[in-house]
């Protein structure tokens, strides 16, 4: 089939490798040329593990293109909308730049099309960008059929070839029967295995990706609740977390205690839903507590500190392992390194950090930070009164704890993520604290 995707950020520039490497032929636009130019040549402008490699395969085969021509997507028989719904001062999602386009698809339509909105948007955004379209139709003399289709995505970054190949399930929002079965033949190589494509209503398929979203929030939180709970009582979150996670009605995936999700999906999509209930009168206390406790959680590696080293924190040296919200993304929206690392430099401390593939982003989101930034795990550890392990990098599960003892001056590790064994590490000599267990702070 011949699919354009109108936006070459996270989910367009996966969804368009993936559709061409099951060899439709595929546009990716994009307004910004300088993005495109380089798109064109292979190199990616995010980190995301596969992807490269299907972008120039799929570049050398011809089934993948780059413009930034509306007008050459708009030949193709299926639009994708892919474009960025940031988060508005209110929490709202902003949908200017969805609406933008559908304003440039009723000015350049030459042909019956099927629009898939792939963007996370609010319940209803299909029927405003149905009225932007026909609205710019008319005034500029266009008669042509169309169809808008809800299509959410559910990737994950760090493994979203993986999940747009294999998906749990593909959901598809339409009120057109032939629209749903063209949406079936396009997406059909990929549920070979299984036959998860999940046809609804539209406004059903908007809500469906908040409502994923929000679920998988609210479990973080709840475990980050248990692990605060748990450690005022001298409890230990990690039997509690195995001891719950094995009833199959609850299971493992997501009740991590850690320090606060972030990233480009949960915080946003639990506000937006916030406000949307909120706009139709109704007040979701459940998932305003999720969004309360994530807040908090944020401060709880800072917290630590604060209660272990006190007014001692100034001049000290605070090496931090990871940066990206998450690993295997360089994504930093929303990261628990930008809170923790803003608060040690408020307080005067002197910040070493590593990351394998965010430290470009951090850069840009602690632009006003001085932050020393290093190229291994080991250098940034040289003369650090603490390490504070923030993201669960592989490279950080099994490292050298007596190389780590010699090059720091301190003796404190401050684990985000619980990776470690307590009884091991203080047995060499290390001052160990974990979420959700507790201390002699």
């Amino acid at each position: 089939m011949k699919v354009s995707i109108i936006g070459s950020g996270y989910v367009g520039l996966v969804a368009a490798a993936c559709f061409a490497e099951m060899g439709n032929s595929v546009m990716c636009i994009d307004i910004n040329e300088e993005k495109i130019k380089k798109l064109k040549k292979g190199i990616i402008p995010i980190y995301e593990p596969g992807l490269e490699k299907l972008v120039i395969n799929n570049l050398q085969k011809g089934d993948l293109s780059f413009s930034t021509d509306i007008v050459d997507a708009l030949k193709f028989d299926i639009v994708f909308i892919a474009v960025g719904t940031p988060m508005g001062d209110d929490g709202s999602a902003d949908l200017k730049y969805v609406l933008q386009v559908a304003k440039q698809i009723g000015e350049n339509i030459s042909n019956d099309l099927i629009i898939v909105n792939k963007s996370t948007v609010p319940i209803g955004t299909a029927d405003k960008v149905k009225e932007v379209i026909t609205n710019s139709m008319k005034k500029n003399n266009k008669n042509y059929n169309f169809h808008v289709v809800s299509n959410p995505e559910f990737l994950k970054e760090g493994v979203a070839i993986k999940d747009f190949m294999h998906p749990d399930r593909v959901v598809v929002g339409s009120d057109n029967n032939h629209v749903i079965e063209k949406m079936k033949i396009l997406y059909s190589p990929f549920l070979v295995s299984n036959d998860r494509f999940i046809d609804m209503d539209i406004r059903s398929a908007e809500m469906t990706k908040y409502a994923a979203n929000s679920m998988l929030a609210t479990k973080i939180s709840f475990i980050n609740e248990i692990a605060n709970i748990c450690e005022k009582v001298g409890a230990n979150v990690n039997k509690v977390r195995i001891g719950i996670g094995s009833d199959n009605r609850i299971g493992y995936k997501f009740i991590y205690p850690g320090c606060g999700y972030g990233g480009s999906c949960f915080p946003k999509d639990v506000q937006a839903l916030i406000k949307i209930a909120n706009q139709h009168n109704y007040n979701p206390q459940l998932i305003s507590a999720v969004e309360s406790v994530n807040k908090l959680q944020k401060d709880v590696l800072f917290n630590k500190i604060k209660i272990n080293f006190n007014d001692k924190i100034k001049d000290m040296t605070f090496a931090i392992w990871g940066l990206s919200f998450k690993p295997e993304t360089d994504d930093m929206r929303e990261a628990p390194s930008i809170n923790l690392i803003k608060s040690i430099k408020k307080f005067g401390g002197v910040v070493n950090a590593y990351d394998p593939k965010a430290t470009h982003e951090a850069k840009f989101y602690l632009k006003n930070q001085h932050v020393n930034y290093f190229d291994d795990k080991y250098s940034v550890l040289k003369n650090a009164d603490v390490l504070v392990l923030v993201t669960e990098w592989k490279e950080f599960r099994s490292p050298n704890f007596n190389k780590i003892l010699r090059l720091m001056k301190g003796n404190t590790i401050i684990d985000g993520r619980n990776q470690y064994s307590s009884d091991f590490l203080k047995e060499l000599g290390f001052n160990y604290y974990q979420i959700g267990v507790k201390d002699n702070l």
